[in-house]
């Protein structure tokens, strides 16, 4: 084969690898959005049947029947969401083009088993909580018949009381006294059937010795009382039983949904790790190539030094294009990369861009070269790439996190770092440094690793300012956006604990140049 066909043959092969690398791209992101919205779908199951766990507990709890009634409207609410988004993620969700290459993250096999047994606790609850709301609402029943009969007791054995006093007869008084030690209050505290029938025994010995219509008034209400109260303490028995049955269900969902999140997790770093490999290996792969053209050429073509110089220059100008091609796809994968992280915990739209600038005007007043400056603004927009495998239901909690809550969050650092740091790239690297340390603190209090002062990579440090100036100044799922007297108050305070006192100086005294930025690229509402 001739030079000329290995010189053309070879630039087709270029191009072909171009061509794959955006494709592969294209499929990266297109399956990042899609594995994320499955995410989503799996943590709504999963909180939904939580709430289904939540409503079933209340249920045991309630006291009348509008709001048993109204427990029950809600259960068959999450019960009815719950089966059409199952269906819709599992059954509807037919493979298209793309899960020919990468398999949607709830198509997974072990996903999709947590799942299943999911539905089948579902199932479970379901059945169980009919069983609760018939129970509860026969118990509410008969403590309302109790309540009615409460004061009838009362007054029937008052006015019994008059009469035998009036009798004055010492032993019909003494045996009365023995009655009154019984009562509905504690028949209905302990459900004693012994005590009900000792009550009444001595109730019957009474009417024995006095004929009196309102011995057995009394002891008819007393016997009506009683029967509501033992076949409470019966239902309360059964209900316990069915308690015990329906909290074990609860306690095996609470661990299978810490297994789906878990997994979920583990599939979404290992899918990152390993496409951002292949990546590389193929963009590798092209610089192999078009070095070994170069050598060809140099080896087999005899041409005078001029043409050689043009033919050097000319290869030297299409290696330049395409390792600039080449960084600039690196750059479109890391910025895009950093904005799935923030859309997933709904930051607002411009936040990435902004930290970029923020970032690199920092790094050229605290003295980095523009080059460096400009990797370092290249590389923040991935500071929280670690939240792609951060749970939505914490992601997203308007409130404040619990300590279980929190310490998951902050797992995120470790976790971008993780997905970054086998690449041995300049961007990457610094992106792995800016992912790890964003969060540490200059007075050493930070995490995860509790660095201080300038043991904190002057990445880590300037992005850490970058990102909390635009975090507080923007609106968020759990706080609206400070004003700026608020702001700047907080960073004189924090001058030397959570910030570099360098770069705080540096932020006021170019105060309004981070302030056009903003205004450059706010968001639009």
């Amino acid at each position: 084969m001739n030079i000329k066909k290995i010189v053309t043959l070879t630039f087709v092969v270029i191009i072909l690898l171009i061509l794959a690398t955006f494709f592969l791209n294209a499929v990266l992101l297109t399956k990042l959005e899609e594995n994320n919205q499955s995410r989503k779908e799996i943590s709504k199951l999963v909180l939904m049947q939580e709430n289904m766990n939540i409503l079933v507990k209340d249920a045991t709890t309630t006291t009348n029947k509008k709001e048993l009634y109204d427990t029950k409207k809600e259960f068959h609410k999450y019960e009815k969401m719950f089966e059409e988004l199952k269906n819709k993620l599992i059954i509807k969700d037919k493979d298209d083009f793309l899960d020919f290459f990468i398999k949607d993250i709830h198509k997974n096999s072990k996903i999709l088993n947590h799942l299943a047994l999911l539905s089948k606790s579902e199932k479970e609850i379901e059945k169980n909580f009919d069983n609760i709301y018939n129970l509860q609402l026969e118990q509410i029943e008969l403590k309302n018949l109790f309540s009615e009969n409460y004061p009838k007791e009362n007054i029937l054995r008052t006015n019994l009381e008059q009469d035998i006093l009036k009798t004055k007869n010492i032993r019909l008084i003494k045996s009365f006294s023995d009655i009154k030690y019984y009562s509905k209050e504690v028949l209905f505290q302990y459900k004693e059937k012994e005590y009900l029938d000792t009550w009444i025994e001595k109730i019957e010995s009474l009417s024995n010795s006095y004929e009196n219509r309102k011995i057995k008034d009394y002891l008819e209400i007393v016997k009506v009382i009683g029967d509501y109260v033992i076949r409470l303490n019966i239902l309360e028995l059964n209900e316990k039983s069915l308690q015990r049955t329906i909290y074990e269900i609860v306690n095996r969902n609470k661990e299978l949904n810490l297994k789906i999140e878990e997994e979920i997790e583990t599939i979404t770093s290992e899918f990152i790790a390993n496409t951002f490999t292949f990546m590389i290996i193929l963009l590798l792969i092209t610089i192999l190539i078009i070095i070994f053209l170069s050598i060809k050429v140099n080896k087999n073509v005899a041409l005078s030094f001029n043409e050689v110089e043009n033919k050097v220059q000319e290869g030297l100008s299409t290696i330049k294009n395409l390792n600039k091609e080449i960084e600039e796809t690196q750059r479109e994968v890391v910025f895009t990369m950093g904005a799935i992280g923030e859309t997933r915990s709904k930051e607002t739209g411009n936040h990435v861009k902004r930290v970029a600038e923020y970032s690199k005007l920092l790094a050229l007043y605290v003295g980095l070269p523009e080059k460096e400056a400009e990797m370092l603004k290249q590389a923040s927009p991935m500071h929280d790439i670690g939240k792609v495998a951060i749970p939505d239901a914490i992601l997203n909690k308007p409130g404040r996190f619990d300590e279980k809550e929190r310490k998951i969050m902050d797992t995120h650092a470790k976790l971008g770092f993780e997905m970054l740091k086998h690449s041995n790239r300049p961007l990457l690297k610094c992106a792995s440094t800016v992912a790890l340390e964003h969060h540490e603190k200059w007075d050493g209090t930070g995490y995860p690793r509790k660095l201080k002062g300038e043991d904190i990579h002057i990445y880590g440090r300037i992005t850490a300012l970058a990102d909390v100036f635009d975090a507080l100044g923007s609106d968020r799922c759990y706080k609206k956006a400070w004003d700026d007297e608020r702001i700047f108050n907080l960073f004189r305070e924090e001058r030397g604990k959570h910030f570099d006192p360098k770069l705080i100086d540096i932020f006021f005294e170019h105060l309004d140049e981070f302030l056009k930025i903003r205004e450059t690229f706010k968001d639009n509402l």
